[in-house]
């Protein structure tokens, strides 16, 4: 079975969702797209919170053989990290969490077309507000 870009974007989400929601994470928003900001297409796939840290959730899904050496975070360059970082920005400022800890994560998944088959990877903290 093969995914088109969208199908198999829209399922590493859901898998991500699911997955943070069994760590304690608590949905915030998807898909959130700053109204004001001029980042181009910038979107955060994932807002959460778990205690008191706002976490900023990048989701990258390949569907590739489970044994690959590239791995999906490495779509995540230093550019893509600084419009995420300016979409958090203005996310804290429209919902005045001023002050609040936050911080990036990346969930990043290999989903085996044949099998099914997720493997995931949760990076956090890849870039703080410090």
């Amino acid at each position: 079975m093969s995914f088109s870009t969208k199908k198999l974007g829209d399922l590493g989400e859901r898998i991500a969702i699911d997955y943070l929601k069994k760590k304690g994470y608590r949905i915030l928003a998807k898909n959130y797209v700053p109204q004001f900001a001029d980042l181009g297409k910038t979107e955060i796939d994932i807002i959460a919170q778990k205690e008191k840290i706002i976490t900023f959730i990048e989701v990258k899904t390949l569907a590739r053989n489970l044994n690959s050496t590239f791995l999906p975070q490495d779509k995540v360059d230093f550019l893509k990290q600084k419009k995420i970082i300016k979409a958090a920005e203005f996310y804290l400022l429209e919902k005045k969490l001023f002050g609040r800890p936050w911080q990036i994560d990346v969930i990043a998944l290999k989903i085996d077309s044949n099998s099914q088959k997720a493997k995931i990877w949760h990076l956090e903290n890849v870039v703080s507000e410090s």
